[in-house]
């Protein structure tokens, strides 16, 4: 049974040789990379950064936690998974899950809130995010 993923997105992600290192894995620091990537897919799925700052606000990040489970080489295939896991009013958190050969090789939990272009103060999460958080989570 599939957990509820809200907004979940994917992506299929490719290990550069500079992405290994000394020991012929992926470097820990990548991770954060991917991260960023899946990200910016979920914004250009759900909520458009360019919207977002033609409206006078924009997504900071507050903190990252991973969690590696096996090592992941040059050689295999990788996929990223992203979904929101939690709106609240202020702060928003999503969870990954970076899959290598299909097996769960990293998790991840980050946190962040919008804030003000202007005065660079939180704002509260975005009534349409919200709503489509919301619309998700009346569905399943």
């Amino acid at each position: 049974m599939q957990l509820s993923r809200p907004l979940e997105v994917e992506i299929a992600i490719p290990v550069r040789t500079y992405d290994i290192d000394f020991v012929g894995i992926v470097s820990n620091i990548v991770y954060i990379r991917w991260l960023e990537d899946l990200r910016l897919k979920f914004l250009d799925e759900h909520w458009q950064l360019y919207k977002q700052m033609e409206q006078g606000y924009a997504p900071i990040l507050a903190g990252t936690e991973i969690e590696y489970k096996r090592p992941i080489k040059l050689i295999d295939k990788v996929i990223g998974r992203l979904w929101v896991s939690n709106l609240g009013r202020l702060k928003w958190t999503v969870q990954a899950e970076i899959l290598s050969n299909y097996e769960v090789a990293a998790i991840a939990t980050q946190k962040g809130a919008f804030i003000s272009l202007q005065n660079n103060r939180p704002i509260p999460i975005p009534e349409e995010l919200y709503k489509k958080y919301s619309e998700f989570q009346q569905v399943n």
